[in-house]
């Protein structure tokens, strides 16, 4: 049986994003299908609670995300500019000056509190997924596409730059160029040429299925383990040789000869499934 985290009703953000958990695996829908899953400013808050609310859970061991319905997320909500143009200058201020405490401003916390989650997070993407979904996507630690899925960081149709934390993740994903063309042009990808690029880390036709087979394993393996490999390759991409080298063995010191480490070991000698703690 999956537990469903419960929210207060009057809530205006509770009916914006579902969250199930099931033997370790959290699942985070995208609750607006209607809208395909738009970004509206009660989605936003709603995105960043859910990776809050998520992170101190030491029960989950992995996290899915994905959209309700026919498509991941279209981006942002068009109704939303409206807003912002009425109060122009507090939308700036709060660009400018995140919450005490956050790097992310109130924009990028939707995207950034994925980085910040110590279990892998798996997208299962389909239909649209455009600008703001898109970078919620590039988020995750692993992208599972459908073929036909419709791709584009698409901020420049709008006259905008990307800001919701694409910086976190396009360099670790592609070349400079790449990145400023598909940045200029917010042209279309297919899953194919996603998966080409590098935006997408493998094709499946039923991405859901897949993402929850892929949770699955994950969660079935040492949980220290796995997320010492998230934080050692987060952490490492661009550091230079004395400190990746230094942080692999910080990482590695207490997980090697703990509980979990040891069951792993004598699991697979064992040949038994293991019993993770």
């Amino acid at each position: 049986m999956g537990a469903i985290i419960a929210r207060n009703k009057e809530d205006p953000m509770s009916d914006r994003v579902q969250i199930t958990i099931t033997d370790h695996v959290a699942e985070v829908a995208l609750a607006r299908p209607e809208k395909m899953n738009a970004l509206d400013m009660e989605m936003f808050a709603a995105i960043a609670r859910a990776g809050e609310e998520l992170k101190d859970n030491r029960d989950v061991r992995a996290i899915i995300l994905y959209g309700q319905g026919d498509n991941f997320c279209a981006g942002i909500d068009t109704n939303v500019f409206g807003d912002m143009i009425a109060r122009i200058d507090e939308i700036r201020r709060e660009m400018l000056n995140p919450p005490a405490g956050e790097v992310a401003n109130l924009f990028q916390k939707p995207v950034h509190v994925w980085h910040e989650v110590s279990v892998p997070v798996i997208a299962a993407l389909q239909g649209n997924v455009f600008g703001g979904g898109a970078q919620i996507a590039l988020a995750a630690d692993f992208r599972i596409a459908a073929p036909d899925i419709r791709f584009s960081i698409m901020e420049n149709k709008w006259g905008l730059v990307p800001d919701m934390g694409l910086t976190r993740s396009l360099p670790r994903l592609v070349r400079a160029d790449i990145a400023k063309e598909l940045v200029m042009t917010a042209r279309i990808l297919d899953g194919a040429e996603a998966r080409d690029l590098g935006l997408v880390t493998r094709l499946a036709d039923d991405p859901l299925s897949a993402a929850r087979a892929f949770a699955a394993d994950l969660a079935a393996r040492s949980p220290e383990a796995i997320q010492g490999a998230k934080r050692l390759i987060d952490r490492s991409w661009t550091m230079d040789a004395a400190d990746s080298l230094r942080l692999e063995a910080e990482i590695q010191a207490p997980i090697i000869g703990s509980p979990n480490q040891v069951e792993a070991v004598m699991a697979n000698v064992q040949k038994r499934k293991p019993n993770f703690r």
